[in-house]
Order: structure tokens, then sequence, then C-alpha cells
């Protein structure tokens, strides 16, 4: 089959929204991307909901799935939606792990701790499978509950916590009055404490693992109190970043207590877990972790396959098979994933189908990503990703990839400025990307993995205009439901778009999948999505 070297390059939360109020795209100066846009074929793809294996088109894609289904160039049912259905049909409840842990705090009087990211975003957790963990285990004899409460501000919006908190706290108030002792006892920011990723700050972890295990923090009487007073003392402050809080006299975890990491979504579940599972080697590669209370851990799913993160947990993960690594490997083609570590899993783990083995034939360069908020440096480390990609198309490998975080991580930050300089970067990292294509022969492919920057506002659902708080828009740090472009850009003149061209859906994001193995001239296997791409010369 004929085959030609290819780049692929995923412009992270970068979606299509022209016209929309708060698009950092509009709002940038991009003469290269519109240049791409008016002198080459592109489509549009479908990259939230359904099209990417969750529940409903109600919800936003996210770049575990957005990866996923680019690199199995099919749908798999995704987190959100396994346990929906593993809760819906008793599953959960009836497995294993789930009987064992409750039957232990039930035997013993102990605790029974849940953690997890507190909102209905649907991108780690849904609030609504805490509250069928909650309402199942008093049912089975629980009678100490402790709810660890990590506030979101990101897949939501940026001050909605109390929005699930005020809730909670009366509904636990409710089983205290039915005789069951359960409270919300810490509690923090998403990006304060516990969801790290990717080994990039394991102080947040250590922070939040004082917090969760020992107890260690600020006291206050009332978790919706601890967030209204984080709101009053810092009016720039949001969910994603609010201090880490500890409420009562909670003391922290006993032996024989139980804990369930509520989140489904890998990446920033497995460090927390590693140092729940770990051996002693831990303390001196992470963080010390003091003492360790003999505690029964589970996550929600498990969030490593290969290495088998966390050892038990509650719901089976999606099951991806035949991606594009494993046929390009099977091949003998070779391959190159390139990114900043805040994305280097993406393009690595969650697109090699979450296996964490290295396919034969596949190099990786890993940046180190900048410390602090994306906002205060916009460009990220989209140069040097870049000029290493730069190097790439100038070498052997024939299969290229790269991830560009910066629409995702400066969107979530809602900060508009920064955003449309996030946007700039990309704009010219982009013209020193079709420049080098050109020079080296090699096919680019442009696209995102979900929206994110295109919508830095949060829309009312009936007007489509902008919310309004005192007087002033409110800020989005979500993602969006917005689809999301795909540009080819040939320089060798022998690939046409397969889909029709201009602005209008044209499937999943899971046809990029067959995309890659149509250009690396791999046979594309029956139950791929179809290619975006044909041969249009011999």
């Amino acid at each position: 089959m004929a085959q030609d070297r290819h780049l692929l390059c995923i412009l992270d939360g970068f979606g299509w929204a022209p016209g929309a109020p708060g698009n950092a795209i509009d709002a940038a100066a991009t003469p290269t991307w519109d240049g791409l846009l008016a002198a080459h074929p592109w489509c549009l793809l479908q990259a939230h909901g359904t099209a990417v294996g969750l529940p409903s088109d109600g919800d936003m894609g996210n770049s575990e799935v957005g990866h996923n289904a680019m690199g199995a160039g099919r749908i798999f049912d995704q987190g959100a939606k396994l346990v929906d259905q593993a809760i819906t049909s008793g599953a959960l409840f009836a497995g294993a792990v789930w009987t064992e842990l409750v039957d232990g705090v039930r035997r013993a009087g102990s605790t029974l701790h849940l953690i997890g990211l507190l909102s209905d975003g649907n991108v780690h957790s849904h609030v609504r499978h805490t509250e069928a963990l909650i309402a199942q285990a008093v049912a089975a004899g629980v009678t100490r509950l402790r709810l660890h409460v990590l506030t979101d501000g990101r897949d939501v919006g940026p001050r909605t916590a109390l929005q699930w908190v005020e809730p909670l706290e009366q509904r636990l108030a409710d089983l205290r009055d039915q005789g069951v002792d359960a409270a919300i006892a810490p509690g923090g920011g998403r990006m304060h404490i516990t969801m790290d990723r990717y080994e990039a700050d394991w102080d947040m972890v250590a922070r939040g693992w004082a917090l969760h295990v020992h107890g260690a923090g600020p006291r206050h009487d009332r978790a919706s109190a601890a967030i209204a007073a984080a709101y009053a003392a810092d009016p720039a402050v949001d969910d994603q970043y609010l201090p880490a809080f500890v409420v009562g006299d909670y003391a922290g975890m006993a032996d024989g207590d139980a804990v369930v990491f509520t989140n489904f979504r890998g990446d920033r579940a497995i460090e927390l877990s590693r140092a729940f599972d770990a051996g002693p080697d831990f303390d001196r590669t992470a963080f010390d972790r003091g003492r360790r209370p003999a505690v029964q851990f589970a996550g929600m799913m498990e969030y490593d396959g290969d290495l088998h993160v966390p050892r038990r947990y509650l719901v089976q993960p999606p099951a991806i098979h035949g991606t594009v690594a494993a046929q390009l490997a099977a091949a003998g083609r070779t391959s190159a994933a390139i990114s900043e570590t805040q994305k280097f899993g993406h393009v690595t783990y969650f697109f090699n189908g979450n296996r964490s083995d290295t396919p034969a034939g596949e190099g990786r360069t890993e940046i180190a990503s900048l410390p602090g908020a994306a906002d205060a440096a916009p460009e990220m480390r989209a140069a040097e990703i870049t000029a290493a990609a730069e190097r790439a198309m100038a070498g052997p490998a024939q299969c290229l990839r790269i991830n560009l975080a910066n629409g995702d991580m400066v969107g979530h930050t809602g900060n508009f400025a920064a955003a449309v300089a996030a946007v700039e970067t990309l704009d010219h990292c982009l013209a020193a990307l079709v420049a080098a294509a050109e020079r080296a022969g090699v096919v680019l492919l442009v696209t995102a993995d979900h929206g994110n920057v295109e919508q830095m506002l949060q829309l009312d659902k009936k007007t489509g205009q902008p919310k309004q708080e005192d007087g002033r828009p409110v800020p989005s740090t979500s993602h969006s439901l917005n689809p999301v472009p795909f540009v080819l850009v040939d320089p060798t003149g022998r690939w046409s778009l397969a889909a029709p061209a201009g602005p209008a859906v044209q499937g999943s994001i899971a046809r990029i999948g067959a995309t890659i193995l149509t250009l690396a001239g791999v046979a594309v296997p029956a139950d791929y999505h179809p290619s975006l791409v044909q041969r249009s010369q011999p």
C-alpha cells in the first residue's frame, strides 16, 4: 500500500465556534490559521458526548476520551458511561470489592471515606455517583461516613462549589438525624491538593495526603463556611485553587477504615492511588507519607491497566484493543510522540488505549512543563515542542504526533487575555510546523481533542448570550460542546479529503485513527471509523 510520512498536530482545547461571545481564537491575530482554512481542505469533527463514548450528547469531551478515540479509531464506552451502567444495573454494589469494603467497616464499626471531585462536570467524576455510593453504603449498614471534597471550578463554573457542597451538607445532616455518623471531613481545590498528574507536582499529592489521611489543615465548622471564607479572602480565587480545609474534629484515617476514590478518570487519580497502595520505596521517591494507617483502598476504576493502579477497583475500565499504535507496530512502522509533561500521557498512555508500555518502534520526547498557573506563561512549552517536531520531521520516523496544550491549559484559567496570547503562540507554531512539513514532504494533520479556548464565557442556554454576574460576563473555565476542526495540509499533493470540505461535522474524531493508518500504508481494520483522507494521485 502507498504510504507517506505524516504529523498529527493536536491543538488541545481548540474548538470551533466562530463569532461566539468569548472566542479567544476570534480575538487573536491568527494569520497562519486563517491561511490554512483558506488554502487547504478542512472539515469539522465531533469531540464530545456519544461521539467519544460518553453517556449523552450533553457531556463535554475531554483530553482523555479524545485521545482514546483518535488512537483507537473507534468509540469505546468511557468511564462515565461505564460507571453509570454499573450503578444502574447494581453490578457495582454486587461486586466483590464493594462488598468487602462495606462489610469490613460495618463489622468493625469503622469509617468509609469517599474522596473525589464534587461536581456534575462528568469529566473526572459525577456527583450522582457519590450520592449513589452514600445511599448504598447506608443501606448496607455502614454507620460512619466521611466525605473528602475536591472542589472543581475547571469542568464546571469557576465558583460553583457551594452548588454541590450545601446540598451534600444537608443530606449528611439528614443521615445524622437517622443515626448515621456522616459528615464532610476535609476538602480543597483540585489544583491545590490531590489531583496532580504525570508526576508534575508531587507536592499537590502530599498536601492532599496530609489532609485526607492525617487531618492536617486549617479548621472550619462546615465545608460551606470554609469555601465562603476563601471567596471572601480572595475575590480572584476560584474553586480549582481553594485552600485546603478540615471540618470539625476530623483527625484522619484509622486502622480498619476503607477508602474509595470516586473519580473514574485515571490521569489525576493515579498518584494518590499509588500513595495508598505502594510500599516503603514510595516515601523515598515521591514524598514521606508519615503514619500509614491500615486501610482498605479502592478506586472507582482501574486507572492504569498496565501497572494495575490501584490494586482494587469497583468498575472495569474500557478494554481498548487493536489501537493505531498496535497496528503501526505490527506493520513495522516507526512513530514518535512529543508533548510537554501536562499532556505527555495523552499522546502516549491515552492515545495507546490506556497502556503504559511503549509500542515497538515508538520514540517519545517529553518536555518538562513550566511550574505555576498556565496563564502566567501562556506560551507554555509550545515553542520547544514545535522545535522537537521539526527535528523529528527531518528524521526517519514515519508517523508523528504532538500535543500543544496551550488552548486547554490556559483556557482552564478563565483568563481571556492570556487565552488570546496562547492562541497567538499556537498560530506562530503552526507557521513553523507548516514550513517544516513542506521542507520534509510530511503530510500535516491539524485537529483538536475537544473545545475550550473558543468559548471563554459561560453562555445562557436559552439566549446564547453571556451570563452576567454583578454586571460582568462570567468566565468559563470548562471544556465545551463545540466540534473541532480537522485540516489537511499535504505538500506531496497525493491526498485529498474523503469527506465534504467546509464547516460541517463529518463524524467523530475517531476517524483520525483510520486516517493515520491510511497515510502510513497500513490496512485499516473493518471496525474502524472511515478515514478522512483518500489517495488522489498514484
